[in-house]
């Protein structure tokens, strides 16, 4: 089973001349099937923090270890590959290609990583409820229906982990409880870690363990 671990991660940015610490020294570990929620007030690094531990945002220092493997020791290829065939993800604004209908989105990462997985693609559109709007565009869905698709393409190469970057940030409450239950559903459902930003704590205590972030360090309380 895979586990992801980072130590010491450390990650600036700079404003005018001004550099802003972002992360200030992170050592967490998810669990394999392990659910985290990481919370926080805005600009506490909890987006920042999710990227880095992705291997989408090099640190400025420390290390991500996934199963093993040093992922910012790996080549951009490598480092591409891996999150392809292990990693899914899932983001606030959806990111569906407009001119691709549902099940061709859903498909994206299985074409990228050079495999065919249609059946599969469909199978997973039935379990989050849109069986029958395979051929339907994205400007033809609700933005609740758009995250559905969106949670499917994260699934279709089957990672062991998913990240989700505020995922109910641009749905109703109603919406919002029905996307986080069917994340958190999915990834149980076949034992995958799943690591969520979210401001909403009152979805976060869903999870196995809450993370709160605050001035770039994990608190405490």
């Amino acid at each position: 089973m895979s586990r992801l671990t980072a130590s010491g991660l450390k990650r600036s940015f700079r404003i005018g001349g001004t550099s802003i610490e972002v992360l200030r020294g992170i050592d967490m570990a998810i669990e394999p099937g392990e659910c985290v929620f990481l919370c926080g007030a805005s600009g506490a690094g909890k987006t920042t923090l999710l990227y880095t531990l992705a291997g989408l945002e090099t640190p400025e220092a420390g290390s991500v270890s996934w199963d093993g493997t040093s992922l910012y020791g790996l080549s951009a290829t490598r480092l591409a590959k891996l999150r392809n065939r292990e990693m899914g993800f899932v983001f606030q604004s959806y990111f569906l290609l407009p001119e691709l209908t549902a099940l061709e989105n859903v498909l994206l990462p299985a074409l990228i990583g050079g495999g065919r997985r249609e059946p599969v693609a469909r199978d997973l559109l039935a379990r989050v409820g849109l069986s029958g709007r395979a051929d339907h565009l994205p400007a033809e869905m609700s933005g609740g229906e758009q995250q559905r698709v969106a949670i499917a393409r994260a699934l279709v190469n089957d990672p062991r982990i998913l990240f989700a970057d505020e995922p109910t940030g641009n749905l109703d409450s109603k919406n919002g409880e029905v996307i986080m239950h069917l994340l958190l559903d999915l990834a149980r459902a076949e034992n995958r870690s799943l690591v969520v930003v979210t401001h909403d704590e009152r979805l976060a205590h869903r999870g196995d363990r809450l993370v709160r972030l605050r001035d770039g360090l994990l608190a405490n309380d």
